[in-house]
């Protein structure tokens, strides 16, 4: 498993597949930009500000989350893929 450090998280890419009349199924990175939502599965504990205090993260584990496309860096474990990028690339949290 991953730990993030510092003010990033680790999410799992929620992405979608399209399954033409056929039956042929298309993943979601076949034709479309990353994915811009996933599930925060690990959160970081927080960066340390200028006066070397550290600040509380304000995403926790579960949340789902939308987030800028090109701001994530890709991470293959085995056969999942996991995105890691910092909190202040969070737009959103879906409720």
């Amino acid at each position: 498993m991953l730990k993030p450090l510092n003010d990033n998280v680790v999410v799992k890419p929620l992405t979608s597949e399209e399954t033409t009349a056929s039956g042929i199924i298309i993943p979601d990175t076949a034709s479309k930009e990353k994915p811009e939502q996933g599930e925060i599965i690990a959160v970081g504990p927080g960066k340390i500000s200028e006066s070397g205090v550290r600040v509380q993260m304000s995403v926790q584990v579960g949340q789902k989350i939308v987030f800028t496309k090109y701001s994530p860096n890709e991470i293959k474990i085995g056969t999942e893929n996991y995105l890691v990028l910092k909190e202040e690339d969070i737009l959103a949290i879906v409720e």
